[in-house]
């Protein structure tokens, strides 16, 4: 009998427990995320504010990994929001960018990257599939300083500009032909039950610490 009451006793707590600690990833993941933010707005080269006036949408993906020896792969979890018509920014979607690129490349990299999309619906495309920078959006390196002198695009017409970040420093990466993917399990995991990524993009309930901290620093730098 004590044994029995014992199993439901653990039953009931693990049920308790079990959702707080399957959220910790995801949190983590968000704090990960703000944490990358905060870090290029602070850099000497930063994102001009001309293309931060004019965005709608961003993914920041923490630590994506970009290794191989002549054919590279890129394998890398994150999260994305749109902002909202009363410039408030949407609920994160946990998402996911895995992708390949022949050339020589040699070792490993752990790359902070951050994707900037001027258009909401561009990025809300993700969730109805799976979606493919360059192919689906046009995708360019973004510009740098105030005047975006720097840009390759400086008239702004692309899609989506990437920012990639190494060791402290901007660096170079190529993730056309990478693609991106809604992380379901993630998603469902942070919101306790199934959520879709249309659903989400459309909500602002969520009021984790990690998701408040993230929205303020969005709100300050997109203006």
């Amino acid at each position: 009998m004590k044994t029995l009451k014992f199993y439901l006793l653990a039953v009931t707590f693990s049920f308790i427990f079990l959702p707080v600690k399957s959220q910790e990833k995801e949190r983590d993941k968000i704090q990960a995320a703000n944490k990358v933010l905060v870090e290029f707005s602070k850099m000497k080269e930063k994102i001009p504010q001309k293309l931060f006036n004019v965005t709608e949408g961003i993914i920041i993906v923490p630590k994506l990994l970009n290794a191989g020896f002549v054919i590279a792969g890129k394998r890398g979890k994150g999260i994305a929001m749109v902002k909202n018509t009363d410039s408030t920014w949407s609920d994160p979607v946990f998402v996911t960018i895995t992708g390949g690129s022949i050339g020589f490349q040699v070792g490993v990299q752990s790359i902070d990257l951050v994707l900037i999309f001027k258009n909401r619906e561009t990025l809300q495309k993700i969730g109805t599939g799976s979606f493919t920078l360059g192919g689906d959006a046009s995708v360019t390196a973004g510009p740098f300083g105030r005047n975006s002198s720097a840009s390759t695009d400086y008239k702004m017409d692309a899609e989506i500009y990437s920012y990639s970040k190494s060791k402290g420093l901007f660096a170079g990466i190529s993730i056309s032909g990478s693609i991106l993917d809604i992380d379901e399990k993630a998603n469902n995991n942070f919101y306790g039950q199934e959520e879709d990524a249309k659903t989400i993009f459309e909500g602002n309930k969520n009021s984790s610490i990690q998701t408040i901290a993230i929205k303020q620093t969005l709100s300050k730098l997109f203006k």
